[in-house]
């Protein structure tokens, strides 16, 4: 069976069945949150933006912040007949793209993206099995659904499978 690759844009998130593929290009600071149900084979991703909907006015879109959008991402998913307690996730991005001079946190949005990642899905109890975070470099990922398998493109770092 031949496997549909559906693409999450920036600030968007999606779910899909067995044997769906789930793709996303040009994750920078931002984070790919890939969850998966093994039982039900169903998979979600988020690519997120900023950590929090709560300091920004402009929060129209809630895909784009790491607190309302794994919200939405695990609840889409459970509609599709995933179980909380059996799922699982991996992340990827959160890269510090642009040097800066000043010492400042507010610059960090990758860190503070990762940080805030891993919190919410902490408070979820949903185990990280797999993580790329940081650096300098962007990411494409794919995420399939017939295995939880995350591939992670990085252009002068190869290919990574997790």
């Amino acid at each position: 069976m031949k496997s549909e690759l559906v693409k999450v844009g920036m600030a968007d998130l999606k779910t899909v069945q067995s044997p769906g593929v789930l793709t996303t290009l040009g994750l920078g600071s931002c984070i790919g949150i890939c969850i998966y149900d093994p039982v039900t084979k169903v998979a979600g991703m988020a690519h997120i933006m900023l950590p929090s909907s709560k300091t920004i006015k402009n929060n129209t879109n809630p895909f784009k912040f790491a607190d309302t959008g794994i919200d939405l991402l695990i609840e889409d998913m459970v509609k599709k007949g995933a179980k909380k307690y059996r799922m699982i996730s991996k992340i990827a991005g959160g890269a510090q793209m642009f040097s800066f001079s000043t010492k400042n946190d507010i610059m960090k949005i990758g860190e503070r993206n990762a940080i805030a990642v891993k919190e919410i899905l902490k408070e979820y109890k949903i185990p990280i099995k797999a993580e790329d975070t940081g650096g300098g470099h962007g990411r494409t990922i794919e995420f399939h659904s017939t295995d939880g398998k995350l591939v992670v493109k990085t252009i002068g770092h190869g290919v990574k499978e997790f």
